[in-house]
């Protein structure tokens, strides 16, 4: 289990919000527009809705890892690499960065931007500091703080 309510996800990893720009939503959408680090994320809302004021905001972006393409990079990748974060289609991202937190289901990576990545199974032993190569399966979600 990932999570065992919205409200205890979102303050169990507040301390890696992202810090950004949220935009208005359409009436009815279950997507923040939220733009951080050079990025604009379309988010799935899971606090809300119209929790979300426009303007700065802090936000726990969390993904569902693709585990077929994910990995541990070895340490001569990791000493080489750079935080990397692409967005792929409406809300999915793939890229490079350092691990900040590891747990059995759930790794906090630093791409550009703090993310809280899950698998619904074990994830691969890893120790913060290592670097990692992801993709998320779609939709990202986001817990405003």
């Amino acid at each position: 289990m990932l999570e065992s309510s919205e409200t205890e996800f979102a303050s169990r990893y507040a301390a890696f919000a992202a810090q950004g720009q949220l935009y208005p939503q359409r009436e009815g959408s279950p997507l923040l527009e939220f733009a951080t680090a050079g990025r604009v994320l379309y988010l799935f809302d899971r606090l809300g809705p119209y929790l979300g004021r426009p303007g700065p905001a802090r936000v726990v972006v969390h993904g569902i890892l693709d585990l077929a393409e994910t990995r541990r990079l070895t340490p001569e990748e990791g000493g080489a690499a750079r935080e990397t974060l692409t967005v792929l289609g409406v809300s999915s991202v793939e890229g490079v960065g350092e691990v900040l937190s590891a747990g059995p289901q759930v790794w906090v990576v630093r791409a550009r931007l703090p993310l809280v990545l899950a698998a619904f199974g074990p994830l691969p032993a890893i120790q913060v500091g290592e670097w990692v190569a992801f993709r998320t399966l779609p939709p990202l979600h986001g817990f405003l703080i």
